[in-house]
């Protein structure tokens, strides 16, 4: 399959859909205003890493394996005594999505790994920054598919940000919400 004609689905609707929904409610003049995704930013400390250098090494192969693109280790900035932490030690993994693989990634997790969260209602619409971004706190790896369960040691979570070029937390809502983020409290807000 060749990268350069392949259109991920959701960018697709993005363009079609999200726009237009997004200029009729905030009265925008140029389709340029209209808030977009800009990158999906995830990152996993790593429980007991300090030990075992070796749960960095499966952190990173599982968030390479969950977002299909590599992911890197993460190396602590400072000594802290009390955690036997020492500098430049690495303590957690992380990854930064962008266009094609970006919209991927959502369209996956959206469709099929939230709705496999344990007693789901959707998720929480009071994470964003002030700045029009969202932090999402996943707290079991294994909702991914591409996760092999029985290779899975230790059940840990991670934290995926939706950095938007939204400036207001309204906007960003909007956005995420008609790209399909299963908000909690959505239903609620439009009656």
């Amino acid at each position: 399959m060749s990268t350069t004609n392949y259109k991920p689905r959701l960018a697709g609707k993005y363009k079609t859909e999200v726009v237009p929904a997004l200029m009729k409610k905030f009265g925008y003049s140029s389709i340029m205003q209209t808030p977009r995704l800009e990158k999906i930013c995830l990152n996993r400390g790593v429980n007991g890493a300090v030990s075992d250098k070796k749960l960095v090494d499966v952190a990173v192969e599982e968030l390479s394996q969950i977002t299909g693109q590599k992911a890197v280790s993460t190396i602590s900035k400072k000594d802290i005594s009390n955690f036997k932490l020492r500098k430049a030690i690495p303590i957690g993994a992380r990854v930064t999505l962008r266009g094609v693989k970006m919209y991927e990634f959502l369209d996956r997790l959206v469709s099929t790994a939230l709705p496999r969260v344990r007693d789901f209602r959707g998720v929480n619409e009071k994470s964003f920054d002030g700045r029009g971004n969202y932090t999402l706190g996943v707290t079991e790896q294994i909702i991914f598919p591409e996760v092999d369960i029985d290779k899975v040691t230790k059940i840990t979570g991670m934290d995926i940000t939706f950095v938007t070029t939204a400036r207001t937390n309204e906007e960003a809502f909007e956005l995420l919400k008609e790209l399909g983020m299963p908000f909690r409290n959505a239903v609620k807000k439009e009656q």
